[in-house]
């Protein structure tokens, strides 16, 4: 028998979130909870204050305005980031698509991807005519960076890797991948889905040159994303859509643009979904993101100790593993597992994950996830534990 991870201390935040009294929530790698603070604010940006933006003289737009650009500047500075290389969009899956439209080329037609990318990180390089090769997984999981830099040619525009992995919860060397693809002139742009909520980023000490996150992974609405572009990249990429809010002069005969991050926005934008998302950021830095990530650290090794006292349950991924945790129950298909634990209160993620190439490396058609964040404690995973071993009665 394993020894037992010390149980984790809880960040006691559990009564912020409304919505998750008497819940046991295990699937926030797919949508966080959000917290009262940004349910508030975005109650009262609606009900108070609400004007549109960049157009009005009258004074409640000139406020609004104010608002939404120090909503930027917060999405910014959340990464270490200036607001004039942030561009709001309607999630990261936007984001990748936008850099995978508008970005020249320059000769360079393929893309470094890894196995274990969202769809939302292969997909769109498909659509935008890019080759693309993949760099395979070390043994527990995490992206093959050795792999990589042999892999690495000057035929590679992009590398375009996950921050962390919303599967397997692995965290990439950024420092490292950064190296490997500007050794032959190719640009990172890393997917931080998964990190934005759980880990410390510093876009301007990385080494990305493009870095994309979404609001409601973050504790944040829905439909709001962020797009941070070095500055130079930025002002060499033309306009993706066109519309208001993104020109300088429009003829019929001609139309000039505004620069970024204007320019990549065009028609009137989520002001209030920029709203929330600095409320959720006001609300994770309040917290510490460092101490959210110690904690998510020790939820995941006292599951993952749980989980294998069981024995009957498969794991898959690193020990360490960000906030996540992928298993298997031998026998029993992963939708009858997430829908006995639903019985019994409890949440998970029972699928694919939108990581199908994931899901055939690994020889399953699909895993079952618990996702940590910061109101999940040790509870979660006692009740876990329970359902688990009901659903080990209930299919013998």
């Amino acid at each position: 028998m394993n020894v037992q991870a010390p149980i984790a201390a809880p960040l006691d935040v559990r009564d912020h979130f409304p919505a998750i009294a008497g819940w046991h929530y295990l699937d926030s790698a797919v949508s966080a909870q959000k917290p009262q603070a940004v349910i508030d604010a975005i109650a009262n940006a609606y009900a108070r204050e609400y004007a549109s933006v960049h157009r009005g003289v009258y004074q409640r737009s000139a406020d609004m305005t104010l608002a939404y650009e120090a909503a930027r500047a917060r999405a910014a500075s959340f990464i270490g980031g200036e607001a004039e290389e942030v561009v709001f969009t309607r999630g990261a899956t936007e984001a990748i698509n936008l850099v995978a439209q508008v970005l020249p080329k320059e000769g360079r037609g393929r893309v470094l991807l890894s196995a274990l990318e969202h769809h939302s990180n292969i997909v769109p390089w498909q659509l935008a005519g890019y080759a693309i090769d993949v760099v395979p997984l070390t043994g527990d999981g995490r992206i093959d960076l050795d792999a990589a830099a042999t892999m690495i040619s000057d035929e590679h525009r992009v590398v375009a890797l996950a921050h962390v992995s919303n599967v397997l919860g692995s965290i990439l060397d950024v420092d490292r991948a950064a190296e490997i693809a500007h050794s032959t002139g190719a640009l990172l742009l890393l997917d931080g889905c998964q990190a934005a909520p759980r880990v410390a980023i510093d876009v301007a000490a990385s080494g990305a040159d493009f870095y994309t996150y979404s609001g409601h992974k973050l504790y944040g609405p829905t439909g709001i994303g962020v797009l941070w572009g070095r500055k130079a990249l930025l002002d060499a990429m033309p306009p993706w859509q066109g519309g208001g809010a993104m020109i300088d002069q429009v003829t019929f005969e001609r139309t000039t643009f505004m620069p970024p991050p204007q320019r990549f926005e065009a028609g009137t934008p989520h002001i209030v979904g920029g709203i929330g998302l600095a409320a959720a950021i006001d609300w994770v830095e309040g917290i510490g993101i460092e101490r959210i990530h110690a904690h998510e650290e020790g939820l995941v090794a006292e599951c993952r100790a749980a989980l294998r006292d069981l024995g009957f349950v498969r794991l898959f991924g690193p020990e360490e593993s960000a906030g996540i945790v992928s298993f298997e129950v031998e026998g029993v298909h992963p939708h009858d597992v997430g829908t006995i634990l639903d019985d019994e209160g409890v949440a998970i993620r029972a699928g694919h994950h939108c990581t199908q190439p994931l899901m055939q490396l690994l020889g399953v058609p699909a895993t079952c996830r618990a996702s940590f964040a910061a109101h999940s404690d040790s509870s979660d995973i006692a009740v876990l534990v329970e359902g688990l071993k009901k659903v080990k009665r209930i299919f013998g």
